[in-house]
């Protein structure tokens, strides 16, 4: 497996939970890491912020560069990638992964949280990924990176929470068509989506306390994320993958040690029918 030694890894929501776990990964290889999130104070009832995370970076081996960011402000956003390619010398990779979660059916979704949700999750990879698009074009390993899942058009994935799901289909048509507008420029582009819901925030605030016991640790999306960001660009490209779906391609089959309860049977994430 290659590595990600000395490249540049911006990551949206990277304060806490999957974003947190992709950094520490990159970051134990030695690359320098841009932690772009809100939480640059401490929540009195989430753990983390950006500089606790820049803390663990560097800890890992690698540096970190924190930066308070709203993903709905495009100006921001631009003022951040500007700050990011100045100090680290441009920018290899971009993790879209903050995002915004909301299971409601249309009569409990006003258009204010529609709104929000489509702000965050698809407008903001947009955003971030047009802004970074000059520094990607000079990298020799140029990857984009947007937590997605693939696209179904089953009505069960849609219905009861067509809000959501809008939203992050639209990161997958993102994923689908810069692949192939910027294949010939060598940044790649592709999503990456967990087979079964992952301890997380978003899932103890949503989801039954049980389904959260059955999740996994975020490490292994840390881990199939790595192993995409580390392939060729050039050939590596337009994919919506699995976390399970790459590991298993770098020869992992046992899974267990990412349950985040020993024994435990895995729940299937959304938009993943069950086995």
């Amino acid at each position: 497996m290659g590595t990600l030694s000395g490249r540049v890894v911006f990551i949206t929501g990277a304060s806490r939970g999957i974003g947190r776990a992709i950094a520490l990964r990159c970051a134990r290889d030695g690359a320098r890491v841009v932690l772009a999130a809100k939480s640059d104070r401490p929540h009195p009832k989430l753990p983390g912020t950006i500089h606790t995370v820049a803390e663990e970076v560097r800890e890992a081996g690698g540096e970190a560069l924190p930066l308070r960011l709203d993903v709905r402000d495009a100006d921001a956003i631009e003022q951040a990638v500007a700050t990011a390619a100045e100090t680290f010398g441009g920018i290899d990779i971009v993790v879209n992964n903050a995002g915004y979660i909301s299971l409601t059916p249309i009569r409990e979704t006003p258009v204010k949280r529609f709104d929000l949700m489509i702000a965050i999750n698809v407008r903001a990879a947009y955003a971030l990924t047009r802004a970074a698009l000059p520094w990607l074009e000079k990298s020799d390993h140029a990857h984009v990176l947007n937590m997605s899942p693939p696209i179904s058009l089953e009505p069960r994935w849609l219905a009861g929470h067509v809000a959501y799901t809008i939203s992050k289909y639209g990161m997958s048509m993102l994923t689908l068509g810069l692949a192939e507008e910027l294949r010939d420029r060598r940044i790649a582009v592709n999503s990456l989506w967990p087979r079964t819901t992952i301890a997380t925030a978003a899932i103890s605030v949503h989801f039954p306390k049980e389904i959260y016991e059955r999740s996994r640790r975020p490490e292994i999306v840390a881990d199939a994320a790595h192993a995409l960001l580390v392939r060729d660009p050039a050939t590596a490209t337009g994919r919506t993958w699995l976390d399970e779906e790459i590991l298993r391609e770098e020869g992992v089959t046992d899974f267990s040690v990412y349950a985040l309860t020993p024994g435990a049977e895995p729940f299937p994430d959304l938009y993943i029918a069950p086995s």
